[in-house]
């Protein structure tokens, strides 16, 4: 057994504080507000969009304000439904998003640079809360087995690697990726799985008593989903181009989640005992619709055509929840905490495909199904070999991470109130069961 050096008073406070010095330097030197004299555009993984601003800067920024919300409360409450892990979910989402955007928006611009200078735009600002969501999606894999400052670290390397993948995807091999099925959701998931295959822990192969859900941590969870599942025709259309492009974007992302809800709860009750709804399979997987439409969401699929994306997204993730995420542990040593591979892995591929195929019925001026399928390989085999490297990286001991015993508690790296009382109660409690079993 290991010797885990779990105290953060150093180490967190240096790291955090470093990685924000070197940002803040760069920044200082390479980055200034876009004043909308040049016509440049804010980087990120959909240039065409981006070439002439629009009349008022401002008009982007309804949209821009619906990415973040789906960043900081979507995603770090869809992540609270583990029942003694919430002020991890949801407070460490926005440290990892807070470094991220800052990180990414660097990072996404190196190749746009004007005159030696990043420009700022709320273009930009948009596409940096995009690669943020890919870390958040990786630390759904992860949840509940890793450190604060083994995160911070995988935001750093996840978010180089994301840029470059994206710039490969999108610049040089061509693909269109609006709502980044491929960039963001397939990349991100295989890249948490990749990480989370290293820092297997044959100690959790039994599973572990707080790796699980109660009551109102179920119905916190749910908050997370709605917000997502509101905003999402936002974060497909957020930078496809004005005008008719990006109102098919959301059109389209409307109706593939609204058929995707009703195919995750159909195939949820055929496959639970007596029919009835599992709350994780409503959380995730009704969300898997807005993640396959993605990739072809501005493309001239018709409502009826994303909501056949939609119906199988919500198909495959629900079924994923049930039976594939046991397999995955048990035979691939694979613990995915917040099943990410059947919320936005399967259902990433799923749209990396429709966009090849709905390419090959050139249902989008100028896409073509090859560079689609380019785009998609890139992203799977960049995730996997991104993540296995990132993962070594994170698993040296230095890094803080909990032993097996103090997983999924946020108690191990936070004040927790009434720890105490809750524990007589939990005791009390067992005893009650105990007696009431035996009587």
């Amino acid at each position: 057994m290991p010797a885990y050096a779990t105290n953060m008073r150093l180490k967190f406070p240096i790291v955090a504080l470093i990685l924000e010095a070197v940002t803040i330097v760069l920044y200082a030197l390479f980055v200034e507000y876009d004043t909308g004299d040049a016509h440049g555009h804010g980087g990120g993984h959909h240039a065409e969009g981006n070439t002439t601003h629009p009349e008022n800067p401002m008009t982007l920024y309804p949209m821009f304000q619906d990415v973040h919300v789906m960043i900081f409360i979507g995603f770090g409450f869809l992540m609270t439904f583990l029942k003694r892990y919430g002020f991890t979910s949801v407070g460490i989402n926005l440290l990892l998003a807070a470094f991220g955007l800052q990180w990414g928006l660097l990072l996404q611009n190196v190749w746009h640079m004007q005159n030696g200078k990043i420009k700022v735009s709320i273009n930009s600002m948009i596409n940096a809360d995009f690669s943020t969501a890919t870390v958040l999606i990786s630390f759904g894999a992860v949840l509940g087995k890793t450190s604060p400052v083994q995160l911070l670290i995988m935001t750093l390397l996840e978010i180089t690697i994301f840029c470059i993948n994206e710039h490969l995807v999108v610049e040089v091999i061509g693909a269109s990726d609006v709502g980044a099925s491929m960039t963001i959701h397939a990349f991100g998931a295989y890249f948490g799985l990749a990480v989370a295959r290293v820092l297997y822990r044959p100690g959790l192969r039994n599973g572990h008593d707080n790796n699980g859900s109660v009551y109102h941590s179920d119905l916190f969870a749910m908050i997370g989903t709605v917000f997502l599942w509101m905003f999402w025709p936002s974060f497909n259309s957020a930078i496809a181009e004005p005008g008719s492009a990006q109102i098919t974007a959301v059109i389209n992302t409307y109706f593939s989640l609204a058929a995707c809800a009703l195919a995750a709860y159909a195939t949820s009750s055929l496959v639970e005992k007596k029919g009835k709804l599992d709350m994780v399979h409503i959380q995730n997987a009704t969300l898997a619709g807005g993640v396959a439409v993605g990739t072809c969401a501005d493309m001239n699929i018709q409502p009826f055509g994303a909501m056949l994306i939609g119906i199988v997204a919500g198909i495959i993730s629900t079924l994923g929840f049930k039976f594939l995420t046991p397999v995955l542990a048990s035979k691939l040593g694979i613990q995915d905490t917040c099943g990410v591979h059947n919320l936005h892995g399967m259902p990433g591929i799923l749209g990396g495909l429709a966009g090849i195929v709905a390419a090959a019925l050139q249902r989008k001026e100028g896409a073509s199904a090859a560079h689609q399928a380019g785009g998609l390989a890139s992203s799977l085999g960049m995730a996997l070999v991104g993540g296995l490297i990132t993962g070594l990286i994170m698993k040296i001991p230095f890094w803080g991470q909990p032993p097996d015993q103090n997983c999924f508690d946020d108690s191990i790296y936070w004040e927790v109130p009434e720890e105490e009382e809750e524990n007589e109660e939990h005791s009390a409690h067992a005893e009650y069961s105990k007696n009431k079993t035996e009587a």
